[in-house]
């Protein structure tokens, strides 16, 4: 009980998880289970989520929008992302509340993490966002 193994997702993540997020225990085990074996490391670098991203977006240019996306999902400012973070991420852009996306979209946009939006950066994200999302509407 007390020996966890490392292939396991802990019982405090979980908790947390199924707190801040709409998913599941059985949920987040599934998505747990198979972000294990996508990334047996435990966390997804720059380059890794950069071709995530690509998959979504194969028609684009990805890289710098996927730089900034990366960015604003990397809470600890580790240059990865684990599990957590992950799963926030994909929870906050694809179900959570609105001041959760808002919070995202400020980060975002928010290049230098100073907690204000420049005039400059918003000009950066729209010029690297119209290169990589946009071009295929």
């Amino acid at each position: 009980m007390g020996n966890a193994k490392s292939s396991a997702m802990s019982k405090e993540i979980l908790e947390d998880l199924k707190l801040n997020t709409k998913f599941s225990e059985n949920e987040l085990s599934q998505w747990y289970e198979n972000f294990q074996k996508q990334c047996p490391s435990g966390r997804i670098t720059p380059d890794e989520f950069k071709k995530i991203y690509e998959r979504f977006f194969p028609e684009s240019d990805a890289t710098s929008y996927a730089q900034h996306v990366f960015r604003s999902f990397d809470q600890n400012d580790d240059g990865t992302l684990d599990f957590k973070e992950y799963i926030i991420a994909l929870h906050m852009t694809s179900t959570g509340k609105t001041e959760r996306k808002l919070e995202w979209a400020f980060s975002l946009f928010d290049v230098d993490k100073n907690g204000y939006i420049t005039k400059s950066e918003v000009a950066e994200i729209c010029q690297v966002g119209q290169k990589s999302t946009f071009t295929n509407i």
